[in-house]
């Protein structure tokens, strides 16, 4: 992975560089996560590759992640931290948590500018950006879902020292035309106008900080892992929703979603009343089914 990082990336290769990990920026690849995957043992915690051109991405269950040239960010970020197996299984959720933390702020950012060019005096006013937290909310375990709908999926793979690859796919300028299935979206049909390059950017930066910070609280343990598990409980949006699930037995069912307990499960209450933690499966909201 020789390709140097561009100016496409300014603030993102800033944070990545300035912690002395390794960012790379490819025009076209098949696979971010294969890429780091393979280069793991010989890169720094938080190295990164990203593109806007892969072409052979890879989602949870081995589906397929489409991917149109130019309007959509994948990009991979190294995991290598001490942490205990439980909080190991947490990273999916965490890494959902920090996608759906910078797409948040994308789009807060755009109604901001938005509010701004429509009433300017009144806009002046306030300091406050809108409020994104029930637009943009993680479908269990790790899906980010804007207005209910998919904007982005995240994929964690061990590589072969051990450490963690999360791969993240973000649909950033596919339009409402072209979005993949009726149940995705984009940040270009949730309300952004900014171009593809900027989006990528300002996403990467904020989930990959993000990302670092709730690593460090982990490993830190105590309250500082409490507050990152908190987040993720209170950003879930499958959490008080009807949902099927379809579990690895090929089994189905349907139940409500009562929480996320201490080792990352999503909690279900049957219609028996039952209740028990689930630590795969295949959710669907169906509200949005």
């Amino acid at each position: 992975m020789s390709t140097p990082v561009t100016l496409d990336f300014v603030s993102a290769s800033a944070a990545v560089q300035g912690a002395g990990a390794t960012m790379t920026v490819l025009p076209t690849t098949g696979s971010t996560n294969a890429d780091l995957l393979r280069d793991a043992p010989d890169l720094a915690s938080g190295s990164v590759v990203v593109t806007l051109d892969q072409t052979a991405g890879r989602g949870r269950l081995d589906r397929s992640w489409v991917a149109p040239a130019g309007q959509t960010l994948a990009a991979s970020v190294l995991v290598r931290a001490d942490l205990d197996a439980r909080d190991r299984g947490w990273l999916p959720l965490v890494a959902g948590a920090a996608v759906r933390d910078a797409v948040a702020g994308v789009l807060a950012d755009a109604q901001t500018d938005a509010d701004a060019e429509t009433d300017e005096d009144a806009q002046a006013d306030t300091d406050e950006q809108p409020d994104t937290h029930g637009r943009v909310l993680v479908k269990w375990p790790n899906d980010v879902l804007v207005d209910g709908r998919k904007v982005s999926g995240v994929l964690c793979q061990v590589a072969a020292d051990g450490s963690v690859v999360v791969g993240v796919g973000v649909n950033l300028t596919i339009p409402a035309g072209a979005l993949p299935t009726p149940t995705a979206t984009s940040l270009l049909v949730a309300g952004a106008t900014e171009p593809a390059t900027a989006l990528a950017d300002a996403v990467l930066t904020d989930l990959w900080t993000g990302l670092q910070e709730a690593v460090a609280g982990l490993v830190a343990g105590g309250a500082a892992a409490d507050a990152v598990r908190s987040h993720v409980r209170a950003v879930c949006g499958t959490v008080g929703q009807r949902v099927r699930l379809e579990l690895p037995d090929g089994s189905t069912v349907e139940a409500d979603a009562t929480g996320v307990d201490d080792d990352g499960r999503i909690t279900i209450r049957d219609r028996t009343g039952a209740s028990r933690g689930v630590a795969v499966g295949d959710v669907t909201h169906l509200r949005y089914a």
